[in-house]
């Protein structure tokens, strides 16, 4: 179950996950994390083929869903250890809201997104069930492939990628 919200950002109740997805999407709270390197190199994860939606697309480091009693911080915490294996702490520092319909799914994303970001440098264990591919970019090249493969990426990560730009510099 997860956290509905109103245009303010207030809970107003819960939904199941996938059904707050279908007929169109209802907002509901959300999180998205960036892990940088020391080198300020972002944290990139292609999307599992098995996941129910924007499956197979390159997204930032990992997203969630805070269930009904949990924190942005602890929901964070969570997503980046069961998708990524590891343990790092983060900060939020936006919030985001954006909608986006998956073609392939019929799924919708009505996120109020809270942004996290944190630093991580050693080694990934992914979750196979939720990343195909993970890898580390600059950026400047990001930008690049964004504008020339827009497809291969989540429909959202240009949208926040430039909340956490303007915080990265």
């Amino acid at each position: 179950m997860i956290q509905i919200v109103d245009i303010d950002g207030r809970t107003m109740g819960e939904m199941e996950k996938i059904s707050a997805h279908e007929k169109g999407g209802v907002w509901h709270r959300a999180i998205s994390v960036f892990l940088f390197d020391i080198n300020g190199r972002l944290l990139l994860q292609k999307r599992a083929k098995g996941k129910y939606h924007f499956a197979g697309l390159w997204a930032n480091s990992c997203c969630s869903h805070p269930t009904v009693d949990e924190t942005i911080e602890h929901a964070a915490m969570r997503a980046i250890k069961h998708e990524l294996g590891i343990e790092t702490s983060v900060k939020e520092v936006a919030v985001v809201r954006y909608s986006a319909l998956d073609p392939v799914s019929g799924h919708t994303e009505k996120e109020h997104d809270h942004i996290m970001v944190g630093m991580f440098g050693s080694d990934l264990v992914p979750n196979p069930e939720e990343v195909e591919l993970t890898r580390w970019i600059s950026f400047k090249d990001l930008r690049a492939e964004i504008d020339w493969q827009p497809e291969k990426f989540a429909p959202w990560l240009p949208i926040i990628l430039r909340e956490v730009t303007s915080f990265t510099k």
